[in-house]
């Protein structure tokens, strides 16, 4: 079966989703890798879960994901699973902190970082029979600009670039937004500075990377905030647990809820209604390049 043949395939398992809910669906990636891209995700999946939203995160940094580490969690299945065929979906989702649905990705298998058009095109039927009720879908991707990151957030409403403050993370966060405007039609990002030293550092960060996108790019940048450096968010890493929940009060779980509350107010999508079909339908364009799903 060819990608084209299997995308169209799925084009039947959206209209089995029931959602009566519209769903933001949120990208969170980095032009690099140690930027705390991952800590991020998490965290700011489990603060939104304490502000009673019905939330998953998807572990989709396909060969290192580690969100299952971050977190202290033991699944049994992971996405390497479901893409063979062995699971489906909802048989490897795991309950997190805050009863956040984890989708967990698979770490240590290279294949999973270069899955074929097919194997992509599974993936997505999975989500197409996903049965879950859920306002926020927070994706945590890959670094860089791989075929799979490059879906995912071409699928989502929102993307969100991690930055901190290194030359090179700002040089590749430059790159990952060109790439994703130039040849992916991604105009507009949200910017958050991790472990910031000042607020003042977090916005300095987001102006030096507003600048050159200001001149070469079309594209808008929007200051999403900054997470301070702290080290009791070092220390929940350590204790792998969300730093909101071992140190509540900490300067960086006070940041994520911030964070989370504006991410609630954010308008929801009017594409499909807003509801989860959009990410699927989104996946499958993505993957095909121009496959049109009609209802």
């Amino acid at each position: 079966m060819s990608a084209s043949e299997a995308a169209i395939d799925q084009a039947e398992g959206l209209r089995r989703i029931v959602n009566p809910k519209p769903v933001k669906v949120i990208a969170v990636s980095s032009g690099k890798g140690g930027v705390g891209k991952t800590n991020v995700s998490a965290n700011l999946a489990v603060a939104l879960a304490k502000q009673d939203q019905e939330v998953m995160l998807l572990d989709a940094d396909m060969g290192l994901a580690n969100v299952d580490v971050l977190l202290g969690l033991n699944p049994a299945y992971d996405l390497s699973h479901v893409i063979n065929g062995e699971r489906t979906l909802e048989e490897v989702i795991v309950d997190g902190p805050s009863n956040v649905k984890i989708v967990p990705g698979s770490s240590g298998i290279s294949n999973m970082a270069n899955l074929t058009a097919v194997e992509h095109a599974g993936l997505i039927n999975a989500f197409s029979e996903l049965g879950h009720v859920i306002d926020v879908l927070v994706v945590d991707t890959g670094a860089g600009i791989s075929e799979s990151v490059i879906n995912f957030c071409c699928a989502s409403q929102e993307v969100v670039v991690v930055v901190c403050d290194e030359p090179a993370s700002i040089t590749d966060a430059y790159a990952f937004i060109k790439v994703m405007s130039r040849e992916h039609n991604i105009d507009r990002f949200q910017v958050l500075a991790n472990m910031a030293h000042t607020p003042r550092e977090g916005r300095e960060l987001f102006l030096k990377l507003s600048k050159a996108t200001d001149r070469f790019l079309d594209v808008m940048l929007t200051f999403m905030g900054s997470i301070p450096y702290d080290t009791q968010l070092r220390k929940a890493v350590q204790h792998q647990r969300a730093v909101v929940d071992a140190f509540p009060r900490s300067p960086s779980a006070q940041a994520l809820k911030r964070l989370a509350r504006q991410v609630i107010e954010w308008p929801e999508s009017s594409t499909s209604g807003g509801q989860l079909e959009f990410f699927v339908e989104r996946l499958i364009n993505s993957e095909t390049g121009s496959l049109e799903v009609v209802e």
